[in-house]
């Protein structure tokens, strides 16, 4: 695919990843770490998949200032330009005033019929062609006047994710695949994600949304009038010499709330969302668990029944296992031995270190806050 003309994407690089600490950390987030030993970090392998949907000039990413020096250092063909593509937000506002920003920014450069397509920066993507056509018919279907979202297949039952019902074909030319959304579910309990499951009409929700600016912008007055007019202002503002003055004024006023509540639930009570089924391979990388099972030691408590295997981050010859031949390990120069320990997590940093299994990585999040509860700043 050559591109898609007009189409602009949006890259939202925030949040902490403290699931998979001490890798990912406050100044270092997991967005700007190689997580798959690829050479790229979670951010490079995003604007790689998405710079053939846009050129550099059509790709933005909107992150916190004290990442943004990172960002451009990562990905420095977003400052080479006319424009400056890093927006730096002072302080985290959730999602919607991350979007929203870029949404009302591209609207006052080039207009609200501008399709803007947002997509985390901490994701990885498997099957580039199958992903390009998924976003070419929510840009489609975008253009009719929806709110579209990607939905992925669901792997499992899983309770870590939010699920979207599917409704009845959309019928917009370019978009065979669309379905209207009835409603977004939060996490469900188990049994509610097995229910789910059963009806076919249910798909995760990987939080990628593919909208007019104008449209947006309109849903988000209609909802939340105070946080539109403030992002109007701020856009106003971005280009001109006022803007850190502006910024500085009126971002800690914005409501801070995610675009699922915001825009996508009440929008989709009122029939204005579709979804697009994405067909590709996704992970989230939310915790050590599914890092493990994207480095090759499976899931054995996926559909598949994967049986478990050895995974290294780093370098595998540092690594000796005795009895642990499905222990996933993560190093950073220092050898690891592991003896006997069922599915083991062991992530070695030089300043800290996580032992855990995979059953338990969803809980490494309440050993930050437990660190943080102590007073240890420097190891977050």
């Amino acid at each position: 695919m050559s591109g898609i003309e007009g189409f602009h994407a949006v890259i939202p690089a925030g949040g902490a990843g403290t699931r998979l600490w001490p890798l990912s950390r406050t100044g270092r987030p997991k967005f700007l770490v190689d997580m798959l030993g690829s050479g790229r970090t979670l951010l490079q392998g995003t604007v790689d998949r998405l710079l053939p949907l846009t050129g550099p000039d059509r790709l933005m990413v909107v992150t916190g200032r004290a990442h943004r020096d990172e960002v451009v250092r990562q990905v420095p063909e977003l400052v080479d330009g006319e424009l400056d593509q890093v927006l730096a937000e002072p302080s985290p506002r959730d999602s919607m005033a991350a979007i929203g920003l870029a949404a009302a920014v591209l609207a006052q450069r080039h207009g609200p019929e501008t399709v803007l397509g947002s997509f985390a920066a901490d994701h990885v993507v498997d099957n580039q062609d199958i992903f390009e056509r998924t976003v070419a018919e929510a840009v489609a279907a975008a253009h009719a006047g929806y709110v579209v979202t990607v939905g992925i297949k669901a792997a499992g039952p899983s309770t870590a994710f939010g699920y979207i019902a599917e409704g009845d074909q959309l019928g917009v030319a370019g978009a065979p695949t669309a379905r209207h959304v009835t409603t977004f579910t939060e996490k469900p309990d188990a049994d509610t994600a097995w229910t789910y499951l059963a009806t076919g009409r249910y798909c995760w929700n990987a939080g990628m949304f593919v909208v007019a600016a104008g449209v947006l912008l309109d849903h988000l007055h209609t909802q939340l009038p105070t946080l539109h007019d403030g992002l109007r202002q701020l856009a106003a503002a971005w280009d001109t010499p006022q803007r850190d003055a502006v910024l500085d004024a009126v971002w800690p006023t914005l409501t801070r709330i995610a675009i699922d509540h915001a825009i996508a639930e009440p929008v989709a009570a009122n029939g204005g969302v579709a979804v697009i089924p994405g067909l590709f391979g996704w992970d989230d990388v939310g915790d050590f668990d599914s890092l493990a099972a994207l480095l090759g030691a499976g899931d054995p408590d996926g559909p598949g029944g994967d049986p478990p295997r050895s995974a290294t981050l780093g370098d595998d010859d540092l690594v000796l296992r005795i009895d642990a031949d499905d222990a996933f390990v993560v190093t950073t120069g220092r050898a690891v031995t592991v003896v006997g320990l069922d599915e083991a997590v062991i992530v070695d940093t030089p300043d800290a270190l996580l032992v855990t299994t995979r059953a338990h990585a969803q809980k490494v999040k309440t050993a930050v806050d437990a660190w943080r509860a102590r007073g240890a700043t420097s190891l977050l």
